[in-house]
């Protein structure tokens, strides 16, 4: 009986090369998943971000409606409402437009969601398709 430390055996047989292969694929698919959790929460982040800018967005044009609806009612009032109502209108439209291009700057900026799990997962596959066509022409 052997221990699998001597003779020309290896430690432990078929039996000992397949636990270890299925570890190392265990911790190859357990790597994998956390590149994808982490990559789940950058675009969750982003798409909270998106969200926040564009209720800005919407907010600010809503008020710049309204200050403009309240410009057009008070057009024929005294003289200084008028520009008081008007720069009020211009200072929201000024926001929502800052919000608007910060959410095109965000949108353009955000990279593809799992990306770098797919980018991983290819190599993966390359990896084993190579390791596979080594074995299988010896």
């Amino acid at each position: 009986m052997t221990d699998g430390t001597t003779g020309n055996a290896p430690a432990g047989g078929l039996r000992h090369a397949l636990a270890r292969a299925g570890g190392s694929l265990l911790g190859l698919v357990r790597t994998r998943l956390e590149l994808a959790s982490v990559e789940y929460q950058e675009a969750r982040e982003h798409a909270i971000t998106r969200l926040v800018l564009v209720a800005v967005v919407v907010t600010a044009f809503a008020f710049a409606l309204l200050m403009a609806s309240l410009l057009v009612v008070v057009l024929f009032w005294d003289t200084h409402r008028i520009a008081a109502l008007a720069a009020v209108t211009l200072g929201y439209v000024v926001i929502g437009v800052g919000a608007w291009w910060r959410l095109g700057v965000e949108s353009r900026a955000a990279p593809a969601p799992f990306a770098a799990t797919l980018a991983e997962l290819e190599r993966d596959g390359q990896w084993l398709g190579e390791a596979l066509g080594d074995r299988a022409n010896p």
